[in-house]
Parts: C-alpha cells; sequence; structure tokens
C-alpha cells in the first residue's frame, strides 16, 4: 500500500470513529442510555455495525469515551475563547463552569454518564478521557497548586460530586448554589468565568455537537 492510500484509509477510519462518537451523544441525549443501541448508532453514524466492535469493545465504552469527547472539547473551547487569558483563577473558573454547564445543559447525557462511572469498570482510559484530565490537570497547575498529582484527583472528584448533584432527578441542586460552593473552595471572584446569570458566549446550549467530533482537530488533540 502506498504512503498516499495508507493516510486515506487512515483518514477514513478517523471519521467513522468521530460519527460515531457523535452518534453516541446525540442519541443517549435524546433517548437515554437504556433505549439506545449499538445498531442505531451505527445507523445514525452511517456505518456498519459490525464497524463499532473494530473501535470499541462495547457500548458502554462508546458511549463514555463519546462523553469525555463532548467534556473536554466543551473545555477546551471554553480555555481558548477570546479574551485568551493565562490567569490561573480565570482559567479555573472556566474550567468549572464548562463542566457545570453540561450538567446544566446536557443533563439527561450526564446523568447517563455519571452512572456509567458507577459500574465496576469505572473509567474507560481513552484519548478522550487522557486528554479531559491534561485540561484539568493545566487548570490546577495554573491556579498555582504546590502539588499537581495530589490536587488534580480532589479537582476531580469535587466536578464529579458538583455534576451528580446537580442531575440528581427531581432534587438536583441549581448551578448557582453548586458554583458558589466551588468558587469559595478555590477562591475564585463570582464575576470570573461565566456567571449563570450572564449569557455563556455562543449561547447557552448548542444543539448541534458537530464541531466537537469534527475530522479536522486541532493542534496537541490527542483523540485520534
Amino acid at each position: 500500500m502506498s504512503p498516499r492510500s495508507a493516510s486515506v484509509n487512515e483518514e477514513l477510519r478517523r471519521r467513522s470513529r468521530e460519527r460515531l462518537l457523535q452518534s453516541a451523544v446525540e442519541l443517549v441525549s435524546e433517548r437515554g442510555y437504556e433505549a439506545t443501541t449499538l445498531g442505531d448508532i451505527a445507523d445514525r453514524a452511517g456505518s456498519a455495525r459490525g464497524l463499532v466492535s473494530y473501535y470499541f469493545p462495547g457500548k458502554r465504552q462508546l458511549v463514555q469515551s463519546a462523553v469525555h469527547r463532548l467534556m473536554h472539547r466543551t473545555l477546551e473551547e471554553a480555555l481558548e475563547r477570546e479574551p485568551r487569558t493565562e490567569d490561573g483563577r480565570e482559567r479555573m473558573a472556566r474550567a468549572i463552569d464548562a463542566i457545570l454547564g453540561l450538567a446544566r445543559d446536557r443533563t439527561v447525557l450526564m446523568r447517563q454518564h455519571m452512572a456509567g462511572l458507577l459500574d465496576t469498570e469505572g473509567f474507560v482510559q481513552c484519548p478522550e478521557q487522557r486528554r479531559l484530565a491534561e485540561l484539568l490537570r493545566d487548570a490546577v497547575a495554573r491556579h498555582g497548586s504546590r502539588d499537581v498529582d495530589a490536587d488534580y484527583p480532589l479537582l476531580r472528584a469535587l466536578l464529579m460530586g458538583s455534576v451528580y448533584a446537580m442531575v440528581l432527578p427531581n432534587i438536583g441542586m441549581p448551578l448557582a448554589r453548586v458554583r458558589a460552593e466551588l468558587f469559595a473552595r478555590y477562591r475564585l471572584d463570582w464575576d470570573l468565568g461565566v456567571p449563570p446569570d450572564a449569557e455563556a458566549p455562543g449561547g447557552r446550549c448548542d444543539a448541534d455537537v458537530s464541531r466537537f467530533f469534527a475530522t479536522g482537530l486541532p493542534a496537541g488533540d490527542q483523540s485520534k
């Protein structure tokens, strides 16, 4: 096989994987986890059903990778939006707001995600999850941590607990209350990031998630 043919095949495989991830996010958001089958995801993606198992061991792994992709691209977008800043407090605020915003705007999807994390297998170690971890670790470091290895797991646990509190059916906590606790913990001013009563850049919730699963990857992305 020529180098050009190999490159084309690699691009086609990458596009197929991207379509599966996007379709998983869309369908679980619409129907919930249990009502979504691998066949449904393959059909939405326009892929052969047997191709799903080429990339993912099963539905749980596919869905968790898809949500981690949405999370890390949402976080990446928030951190890099204009005006871009290197200020550690602003970047920590943006990171917190990005994750809490997903819990508010994509409640069904994030509820299913949290339930999947409580499965005995826990986190799926995939490129999407690793990129999310890198971004959160960087936020911790820029915020001034002297021990990122200890402080990153704490931030992750606090965010997971906050998302869980927000997506509980019928008794979910409001974003403002959860945000206040996290901002107090990290000594962040309320007007940093995107306060709940402020309009987020691009609007609160864009139903079209295709930009997070685009075939053109930004520099530094490790999700191929």
